[in-house]
C-alpha cells in the first residue's frame, strides 16, 4: 500500500475518514528543533473580513460606540495595525551593515535603465530590506524598478506540488502588489546562471540586489551569476531574512546557542527596528514585464504530485499576518509554559511563511514584543527560539559547508557515533517502511501521519521521530539521510536551514554536547517512547493519527 496522497489512497482514505471532524493541527516557526517551528493544536487562522450584517436591514440611527480596544482586536486588527505602522516610520533609514557588496564595483552603471532586485528566499514586497535597498537606490539614480524571481525545479523527489504550489500563490501575490506599486514583477524559467545574466543586459539595468541564503544551491546560483555579470554592474546583497545580518551576528561557526546569544543579543536593539514601506515607484519603464499564467505555469512543473497541497497554510503575506495574529490573540500566553506538548495550541505555526519569505521574522518579533505586555515569560522564550535559535541554524549551515552530512558534526559526535556504528539494532527499517509508517511504534507511526499527510510536525515530536531513525537504521549516515529525505519531502518548511540543523542536533549533538553513553547512540542525547509519556499525553496524539484499520 503506497504511502501518498493519490485521489483513492487507502491510506489517505482511512485517514480522512479519522480526521474529518477535526481541524488539520497547526505548527509553529519558531521551536528550537527540527525546522525552527511546531506546534500541533486546534488554532484557527482568523478571518480578515468582517461577517456582513444579516438581512440587509439599515442600521440604527444611533448605534453604540465600540470601545476603542475591541475595534483594534477585531479580525483584522493586526494587518491593519502593521500598515499603520509602515506609514508612521516612513522615515526609518536603512542600515547599510545589512548589505554587502558582492563585486568589487559599487556605483549604478551609467546611462542604465533601472535596478533589479533578484527575489529569491524572501519573497514578500513589504518587510523586506533588500526591496527597500533597492527601491531607494533606484529612487536615488531616478531609474524604474525590476523584481524577477528565476523558477527551476529540480529533478528530485523533493521537488513536490506542496512546495512549488505555496512557492507560485505566494509570488502570484507578490506580482499582483508590485503591479500596484509601479514595479515590474519579471518570473524568469531557468537557472538564475544561464538567464539572469541576459535579463540585466536586455533590460539595461544598472545594478543588481539580491537576498541572502547560506545553503549551496543559492550560492552556487550567486557564483554562477557573478561569473557572467558584466563587470561595471554592482551586485549587492541584503541579508533580508535575518534580524541580525548572518555576517554581523558572527564571522565563524558558533559552537552552541550559548556561544552566540551575547552576540546576537548586543546588536539586537541596532536591528531589531521597524520597517519604512516600499512605496509606489515614481519612475516608469518603457519596458512591461510579461503578464504570467500561473495556473498554466503550475500545471507545467516537473513535481510530484502524490505530494500534495495543504489546506492549513495558506500562502501569501496577509495569511502569514493572520496566523501570527491569532498567535498573539490565542497561543502566546501558553508558549512559555505548554511549547513540548504536541497536543497543546501553544506555538506560532509561522514556519511555511518564514520559511518562504512570506513574512519577516523581523515583523514577527516587533509585533510579539508590542502585543506580548502580559506573556513576559511567553515572549522572552519565543523571541530566543525566532532570533537566536533561528539565526544560530543559517551560522552553521553558512560557516559549515558539510552541513548535511556526519562528517560536518563536531568530533566528539563523530568519534562516539563511529565508536557504535556496529551495535546491534533492536529493529531494523527501510526507508520505504519508514516512509509508510510501518514501524512498532504507534507514536513514531502517528508523527509520520501527521507529516505526510499535513505537511508538518510539532517540534518535540520531531526531535523523537528523528532519533527513533537513528536507532532503527544500520549506520549514522543512513539515519540522516533518512531523516533529511523525509524531513524535506514532505515538511511544508523543509529544504531550509532549521531542518537541517534539527536532523544533524537529533541525530549528530550539533549544537549539544555528550551525554551518558548507552548502545547505538554513543554519547548522542537519547530520547524515548516512556520520557514521551511523562511528557505529554501520548495516548491523544495515537488516537487523532493512527488510524486501527488502513
Amino acid at each position: 500500500m503506497l504511502f501518498c496522497l493519490r485521489t483513492g489512497s487507502p491510506l489517505l482514505s482511512a485517514l480522512s475518514r479519522r480526521l474529518q471532524p477535526r481541524r488539520p493541527v497547526l505548527r509553529n516557526q519558531t521551536h528550537v528543533r527540527l525546522s525552527s517551528s511546531s506546534v500541533v493544536g486546534e488554532a484557527v487562522m482568523p478571518n480578515l473580513k468582517r461577517k456582513a450584517a444579516a438581512g440587509g436591514k439599515e442600521p440604527c440611527a444611533k448605534q453604540p460606540k465600540v470601545p476603542k480596544e475591541k475595534e483594534e482586536k477585531s479580525p483584522g486588527w493586526l494587518l491593519r495595525t502593521v500598515v499603520q505602522q509602515r506609514e508612521d516610520k516612513k522615515d526609518v533609514g536603512f542600515n547599510k551593515k545589512r548589505q554587502r557588496f558582492i563585486t568589487d564595483t559599487e556605483k549604478v552603471r551609467q546611462s542604465s535603465e533601472g535596478v533589479l532586485y533578484w527575489m529569491s528566499r524572501d519573497q514578500r514586497v513589504q518587510d523586506n530590506w533588500a526591496l527597500i535597498c533597492a527601491q531607494q537606490l533606484a529612487a536615488k539614480e531616478k531609474l524604474p524598478l525590476h523584481v524577477c524571481f528565476c523558477l527551476t525545479v529540480p529533478k528530485s523527489q523533493l521537488s513536490t506540488l506542496r512546495h512549488y504550489s505555496f512557492l507560485l500563490k505566494g509570488l502570484q501575490q507578490v506580482a499582483k502588489e508590485c503591479k500596484q506599486l509601479n514595479i515590474q514583477f519579471h518570473l524568469l524559467r531557468g537557472a538564475a546562471g544561464d538567464v539572469l545574466p541576459d535579463f540585466v543586459t536586455d533590460n539595461r539595468i544598472g545594478a543588481v540586489v539580491l537576498d541572502f541564503s547560506p545553503l549551496r544551491e543559492p550560492l552556487q546560483w550567486l557564483n554562477d551569476v557573478q561569473k557572467t555579470l558584466p563587470l561595471d554592474i554592482p551586485l549587492i546583497q541584503v541579508d533580508a531574512h535575518n534580524v541580525v545580518p548572518c555576517w554581523v551576528a558572527s564571522p565563524k561557526l558558533e559552537y552552541s546557542a550559548r556561544t552566540i546569544r551575547g552576540k546576537i543579543n548586543g546588536v539586537l536593539s541596532e536591528f531589531l527596528t521597524d520597517f519604512p514601506p516600499v512605496e509606489e515607484h515614481p519612475y516608469t519603464t518603457k519596458k512591461t514585464a510579461k503578464a504570467v499564467d500561473w495556473e498554466k505555469t503550475l500545471a507545467s512543473l516537473d513535481v510530484d504530485r502524490t505530494v500534495g497541497e495543504t489546506d492549513w497554510a495558506e500562502p501569501g503575506t496577509e495569511a502569514g499576518l493572520a496566523m501570527l495574529e491569532s498567535f498573539i490573540d490565542v497561543r502566546l500566553k501558553l508558549f512559555g509554559t505548554h511549547r513540548n506538548d504536541p497536543n497543546a495550541a501553544a506555538l506560532s505555526q509561522l514556519s511555511p511563511w518564514i520559511r518562504f519569505g512570506h513574512i519577516s521574522a523581523q515583523r514577527v518579533a516587533l509585533q510579539v514584543r508590542r502585543s506580548g505586555k502580559n506573556a513576559h515569560e511567553s515572549v522572552a522564550s519565543f523571541i530566543e527560539e525566532l532570533v537566536v535559535r533561528r539565526e544560530l541554524t543559517d551560522n552553521f549551515c553558512y560557516y559549515n559547508t558539510k552541513y548535511d552530512s556526519v562528517e560536518g558534526a563536531y568530533e566528539w559526535a563523530r568519534k562516539t557515533l563511529k565508536d557504535h556504528a556496529k551495535d546491534k539494532r533492536e529493529y531494523l527499517y527501510t526507508r520505504e517502511q519508514l516512509e509508510k509508517a510501518q514501524t512498532h511504534d504507534k507514536l513514531w507511526n502517528a508523527a509520520q501521519y501527521q507529516m505526510v499527510i499535513e505537511g508538518k510536525l510539532h517540534g518535540f515530536l520531531r526531535m523523537y521521530w528523528a532519533k527513533k531513525i537513528l536507532e532503527w537504521t544500520r549506520s549514522p549516515e543512513e539515519a540522516l539521510s533518512i531523516a533529511l529525505y523525509l524531513n524535506d519531502r514532505y515538511e511544508l518548511d523543509g529544504q531550509d536551514p532549521n531542518g537541517f540543523v534539527g536532523c544533524m542536533w537529533s541525530i549528530c549533538g550539533i549544537h549539544d554536547q555528550g551525554w551518558a553513553e548507552r548502545p547505538v547512540f554513543g554519547k548522542i542525547r537519547y530520547m524515548n517512547y516512556k520520557g514521551c509519556l511523562r511528557k505529554f499525553d501520548v495516548a491523544q496524539f495515537e488516537k487523532k493519527y493512527c488510524p486501527k484499520k488502513l
